[in-house]
C-alpha cells in the first residue's frame, strides 16, 4: 500500500510562529484583527492535533503515512 501524504508538522509550526511571533504584534490589542488572528490560532493548533490524531489512528490500523513538504514529488529509479 502507498503512504498516505500528510503535511509535514514543521508547516504548521512556521505558521504559527509567524502569527505568534510577528503578525500578532503588529495588529492592535483589542480590535478585530486582533480577534481574526488569534482565531487562527487557536484553529491552527486544533488542525495540528487533529492531524496528530490522524496519524495515530493510522498506525494502530498499520497503514503507512509519509509527511510531505510540497506537492512536487521526487521520484527515485
Amino acid at each position: 500500500m502507498e503512504p498516505i501524504p500528510i503535511p509535514a508538522r514543521v508547516h504548521y509550526e512556521l505558521l504559527l510562529q509567524m502569527l505568534e511571533r510577528k503578525t500578532i504584534l503588529a495588529v492592535e490589542r483589542n480590535s478585530i484583527q486582533y480577534e481574526q488572528v488569534n482565531q487562527l490560532i487557536v484553529t491552527l493548533r486544533k488542525a495540528l492535533a487533529i492531524q496528530k490524531q490522524l496519524e495515530d489512528s493510522c498506525q494502530q490500523a498499520n497503514l503507512p503515512v509519509e509527511p510531505r513538504w510540497s506537492l512536487n514529488e521526487i521520484k527515485s529509479e
